[in-house]
């Protein structure tokens, strides 16, 4: 199973040993990020600094002449990644033997949201997430489908695996988080996560929806959970919480949102990159789920990308609805954490590889190279032997 590995370019350059380290594990790719939100890293075995705070979304590149007199457009990394941190970086990991695809995060940034609150999700109860782009917005999805051409296709890029290409809502892991306090569950989350912008409100009305009746549904749904009742999971709790005509039109205008937006930005990604260049999405199986692996319809998604990168960390499960599309030339590309203290089991890597390949799986992705410590790397390199 061919191996790629997640890598920031502040973990190789400024390390002249960095990149023949992470080529030394046995992976035969690196996916390097090229446009990225905000952090805060570990750099365990940089000879120069131990925590890197990339303070906002940027781009890990100098951005080009198509944002000129726009009023959306990205921000070049502040000191954290100066200059072409990312052509430095993809450079040094070529020359290690490593072929080199893009790492592009998308609907995800709390910079254009600060900056420009009405492109931001707005949920029932007025609250914006200015993390969380709207992507039912023109000017938003004009932006994103550009983001996602010119940070896809950096030079001597072979590929580009596309983040956050859909919903984001409620659950995001913002700085300091503290919504745990109630158990949401997937259909409280998903409520939580229905956007009232005047994009979505218009949408609404488009699938014969009220939309200040919508929201009133969404908030009288909500107050059990508020109080303690949980709201389950699956489908069927929306349909039981909002009403199975609401929740269905809701779903509907979502769902045809997030499907045009993946395949114009594909089509964008396509229109700019060389020939055998692929393109794969960090994607969630359900259509209605939110976050940086976007809610998609398995078949559909197939059809337009080269294929998905699937999380299976804890068990390879979501990888079935993709396998069971039949198609032998899409990629599909189980995404396992190699870092223990992230809830990975590097040690254990061999079997899992094993198990995600029986269940349809054809490469892997580790996450992550850079913010592992040696003893997670070295048990990664043993297990990479193994598999």
């Amino acid at each position: 199973m061919r191996a790629s590995a997640f890598v920031y370019s502040w973990d190789v350059n400024g390390d002249p040993a960095a990149a023949e380290r992470i080529a030394g594990l046995g992976v035969r790719g690196a996916t390097l990020a090229a446009a990225y939100h905000s952090t805060r890293a570990l750099t365990p075995r940089h000879p120069r600094h131990r925590v890197v705070t990339a303070e906002y979304a940027a781009v890990l590149y100098p951005p080009g002449d198509r944002w000129q007199g726009r009023t959306l457009r990205p921000r070049p990394a502040g000191d954290w990644a100066p200059g072409d941190a990312y052509g430095e970086a993809a450079r040094a990991l070529a020359a290690a033997g490593l072929e080199v695809h893009t790492w592009v995060v998308l609907a995800h940034n709390s910079r254009l949201g600060a900056e420009h609150p009405g492109t931001s999700v707005v949920n029932a109860y007025g609250d914006r997430y200015p993390w969380a782009p709207c992507i039912a917005q023109p000017a938003t999805r004009a932006y994103l489908v550009d983001l996602a051409a010119e940070a896809a296709v950096r030079p001597g890029a072979r590929g580009t695996e596309l983040e956050s290409l859909g919903w984001y809502g409620l659950a995001h892991l913002h700085a300091h988080d503290k919504t745990a306090g109630v158990g949401l569950g997937d259909a409280g989350q998903y409520l939580m996560s229905l956007c009232f912008c005047p994009a979505c409100r218009a949408g609404y009305d488009g699938q014969g929806l009220d939309a200040d009746a919508l929201a009133d549904a969404v908030r009288t749904a909500l107050e059990p959970v508020w109080r303690g009742a949980p709201s389950g999971d699956g489908w069927p709790a929306v349909e039981k919480l909002l009403g199975a005509r609401e929740a269905a039109g809701t779903r509907a205008w979502r769902d045809e949102r997030a499907r045009t937006l993946q395949e114009e930005a594909v089509a964008a990604v396509r229109a700019a990159a060389p020939e055998g260049f692929r393109v794969l999405l960090h994607a969630d199986p359900v259509s209605y789920h939110c976050g940086a692996n976007a809610g998609v319809d398995p078949a559909h998604v197939l059809s337009v990308a080269d294929g998905v990168v699937v999380p299976c960390t804890g068990g390879a499960g979501l990888l079935a609805p993709f396998a069971e599309q039949g198609r032998a030339d899409a990629v599909l590309a189980a995404n396992l954490t190699i870092v223990s203290g992230m809830g990975g089991h590097p040690a254990g890597l061999a079997a899992d590889a094993a198990r995600a390949r029986d269940l349809g799986a054809s490469e892997l992705r580790l996450y992550h190279a850079g913010l592992a410590s040696d003893a997670d790397l070295a048990a990664t390199r043993a297990a990479l032997a193994r598999v």
